[in-house]
């Protein structure tokens, strides 16, 4: 992976441009990681996501809280006015998201609608390389966890996700 064109490090501003949506809407991820100075190391996929995991986690857990939240439902009815990310329309649409039978949809529906009441924030997961089938599954499993396993869970899928990201521009 190259994060710039050249073999310099890039400009921070370079630098966010780039690597700002590798945590949903949430590109001051990516702006601590440049204010902390960027290296040639940096170009290495698991370097950089373990020090941008490392801010978000360093980050408090109402900055953890907004970071969740930000995040689509999964087949969700959207908010007015919101829209899925280039990135996370790609990656529902990898698990088949967007064709989900009528039933499917109906249970994902009242799933996330339990979810967000139970939890306050919606239900995540890495889908890139699930079913529909394995994640209503996990959907419905996860509903029992206590609410602060589930919070570190969600954060979990959340670092999942990123690196999933970071890989896929280390390709592009």
């Amino acid at each position: 992976m190259t994060i710039a064109s050249s073999p310099e490090t890039p400009s921070p501003a370079a630098f966010v441009a780039r690597f700002g949506g590798v945590y949903e809407r949430s590109p001051w991820v990516a702006e601590a990681v440049a204010a902390e100075g960027l290296t040639p190391e940096d170009a290495d996929p698991a370097r950089l996501a373990a020090r941008m995991s490392a801010v978000v986690e360093a980050a408090g857990r109402d900055r953890q809280l907004e970071l969740l939240r930000l995040h689509p439902r999964l087949v969700g009815k959207l908010k007015v006015g919101e829209e899925l990310t280039a990135e996370s329309r790609k990656e529902q649409a990898s698990a088949r998201l967007d064709q989900c039978s009528p039933d499917e949809f109906a249970r994902f529906q009242a799933l996330n609608a339990d979810y967000d009441a139970r939890f306050g924030f919606p239900f995540i997961i890495a889908v890139t390389g699930l079913s529909r089938a394995d994640i209503l599954a996990s959907f419905a499993a996860r509903l029992g966890n206590p609410p602060e396993t589930e919070f570190r869970t969600a954060l979990d899928e959340v670092h999942k996700i990123a690196r999933i990201r970071l890989d896929a521009l280390a390709i592009g």
